[in-house]
């Protein structure tokens, strides 16, 4: 199978038809064979009917309907799980990603070698309240990613090599981050595609605000455990090290300040009188909480059972 297209959703009831004749059209034109899995996110409108209605009627529709609403990230997990073709595409619902792409990425994929091509939609039909957040969104991610030449992280229409999504987890909101996450994979090759936006024809948007601070929250867990997720020890122990001699150095000139003052008869005050002194216990302190807690996290990385998971493209072996 050439493609499968992958369509996470919640209340798209009156956009589906419409967005399935225009995949199916560009499909034929292209002679592509192909797949499309819906995925229902607990929608609370007919999303599901207009799905099972549609399954029935062409054999290329597939459907995945969740008990309630769990989100984009889990929506598309689900999906990969699915997908067949070799060539998978992304999109959202609601006709705002226009099916005329999946040609264009498809031999981005195919004839150029991409494993992962990013939709960039360089005209934007949002308000300036979603934009400039997006914009400065990406910018931090493509930062800490390393990926500089992406510019929208977050497009829904995107498109994958199968092996890209058969080897990459998706879970809790980290959609945001999959060329972050292919990366970390192994699958370099990422591109980006300027790509059509189109006004939003049904329905409103299903994403606040709050998306950003989480997608900030999500962006700092990721870089953790892609930099220290199978070495904790070496960032918490560091810290733990370098706080706890400070907090001793400290301790020991506050002593030896006691000890040459008792020495040449120099009145002084207590040690335990000292806000310094406290200051230096509790780092102290702190200092041995860091360092344990990265020796426990050392513990719990060493007894998981993918600490060993290591993404191997080919092998050659000698037969006896």
């Amino acid at each position: 199978m050439d493609i499968s297209v992958v369509i996470p959703l919640f209340n798209e009831e009156e956009s589906l038809p419409e967005l399935y004749r225009w995949i199916h059209q560009v499909m034929d034109d292209h002679n592509f064979s192909f797949e499309v899995i819906f995925v229902n996110d607990g929608s609370t409108d007919k999303s599901w009917s207009v799905i099972e209605e549609l399954s029935s009627q062409h054999a290329e529709v597939k459907g995945i309907k969740f008990r309630r609403n769990y989100g984009k990230s889990p929506a598309l997990y689900c999906g990969f799980k699915e997908a067949q073709g070799d060539v998978v595409i992304t999109m959202d619902a609601d006709l705002q990603d226009s099916p005329d792409e999946i040609p264009g990425l498809y031999d981005m994929i195919m004839k150029d070698g991409y494993d992962l091509v990013s939709g960039y939609k360089q005209k934007r039909y949002d308000p300036l309240s979603k934009t400039i957040p997006t914009k400065l969104f990406n910018a931090t991610v493509r930062r800490i990613s390393g990926i500089r030449n992406l510019h929208d992280f977050n497009c829904g229409l995107k498109a994958y090599r199968k092996e890209v999504v058969k080897n990459i987890e998706v879970y809790g909101e980290m959609h945001r981050f999959i060329p972050y996450l292919a990366k970390n994979a192994g699958f370099d090759k990422i591109g980006e595609k300027v790509v059509h936006h189109q006004a939003r024809k049904y329905g409103k948007s299903k994403f606040g605000l709050n998306r950003f601070v989480n997608g900030y929250l999500d962006l700092i867990t990721l870089w953790f455990l892609s930099s220290f997720g199978r070495k904790p020890m070496h960032v918490f122990g560091f810290l733990g090290t370098i706080v706890f001699a400070i907090g001793f150095l400290s301790a020991i000139v506050i002593g030896a300040d006691k000890l040459i003052a008792l020495a040449h008869g120099i009145p002084q005050r207590l040690v335990t009188d000292s806000p310094y002194f406290y200051i230096a216990l509790t780092m102290m302190m702190i200092g041995t909480q860091l360092f344990l807690a990265g020796f426990l996290g050392d513990l719990i990385s060493r007894s998981s059972s993918s600490r060993n998971d290591y993404q191997i493209e080919e092998a050659i072996r000698c037969e006896n």
